[in-house]
């Protein structure tokens, strides 16, 4: 794929005008104020992992609706002091896998929350375990599209709230410190930190890898990738709704969220992304804290890499940005 968005020098300073609902505080404060009337009722369990140095423990809590999201705790079994957690969610199309898969931040003395996809898990990857239990109306293929005729009913709704719901549960877990919370992901993963880094307060930082959900209605105008297309798929048959759905997509558009977002963020772009165009990316990026007068932010750039990013390179990264944060 060559690069086919605008120059490195123009993405640098892009700064689009993104379509913004004049209710867009008001609708996620309601939306997270009602599913903080749930008791997050977290049960943990063994996973049976069999692994002598990490503890994995398979944890249920109530996200969205109060209803049940599975999500994987690992951390290292010596740890004398309350931890560090990384909270994350897998892309589009994945689940939480399997405990196993979870080992990175538990060898470098931190936690991590892997909260799972609800009704995602069987794309790729070892799976998921959480049904989604939500969602309306006539849908493509995948979840992208699923409740789109109302933002109330939009899939990306409940899964940011679920993960929303992550940090509040990685926060009550005795072991583990409130203040040191990380959020993170990659693509759909990505796209669902920067959503939640604008709406919780208090996060350690973010880290937000070749994200999903940036400045959609530019994706869906210059990519023919899935999971965009599947927008444009549903448009090209309901021929009248797509200022309905480009409304409620906006609810969800992480460029909205970022500018609300304060904590310190490590984010990444591939600059031959035609899954995450770059312009998409940077348009979230360069809106980061906008609304607080600015944040502490970097992005690391991948000039000849696809939607695989910076892979294991960025891995490095995020070490060193939770490191700089924590110690």
């Amino acid at each position: 794929m060559p690069q086919f968005d605008l120059p490195l020098t123009e993405l640098e300073t892009y700064r689009p005008a993104v379509r913004e609902p004049a209710d867009f505080d008001e609708f996620w404060a309601d939306t997270l104020a009602e599913a903080r009337q749930f008791p997050l009722d977290v049960q943990m369990a063994d996973a049976g992992a069999g692994l002598p140095l990490v503890d994995v423990q398979d944890v249920t809590f109530a996200g969205f609706g109060g209803q049940p999201i599975k999500a994987w705790l690992a951390r290292p079994r010596t740890a004398d002091a309350p931890l560090p957690v990384v909270v994350e969610v897998a892309g589009y199309g994945g689940g939480r896998g399997l405990p196993i898969e979870h080992t990175m931040w538990p060898a470098a003395g931190v936690a991590t929350l892997w909260v799972d996809s609800r009704g995602q898990g069987s794309g790729w990857g070892s799976g998921g375990h959480t049904p989604d239990a939500g969602g309306s109306g006539p849908a493509t293929d995948g979840v992208m599209t699923r409740g789109i005729e109302s933002p109330y009913d939009h899939y990306y709704r409940r899964l940011i709230t679920d993960v929303a719901r992550g940090v509040d549960t990685a926060r009550a877990i005795e072991g583990i410190d409130p203040s040191r919370v990380f959020v993170a992901g990659t693509s759909q993963g990505g796209g669902v930190a920067l959503a939640v880094a604008g709406l919780v307060e208090g996060l350690a930082g973010v880290m937000a890898d070749v994200p999903f959900l940036c400045h959609i209605e530019r994706a869906i105008a210059i990519t023919d990738e899935r999971p965009y297309a599947e927008v444009v798929r549903y448009l090209s048959v309901h021929r009248g709704a797509r200022e309905r759905v480009l409304d409620t997509l906006s609810y969800i558009d992480a460029a909205n969220h970022t500018r609300r977002a304060t904590a310190p963020l490590l984010s990444s772009v591939a600059l031959r992304d035609a899954i995450c165009p770059p312009s998409t990316v940077y348009a979230a990026f360069n809106a980061y804290g906008e609304r607080a007068g600015g944040a502490d932010k970097r992005i690391e750039v991948y000039e000849d890499n696809e939607h695989e990013g910076g892979a294991g390179h960025q891995q490095a990264r995020r070490l060193e940005f939770v490191r700089s944060l924590t110690e």
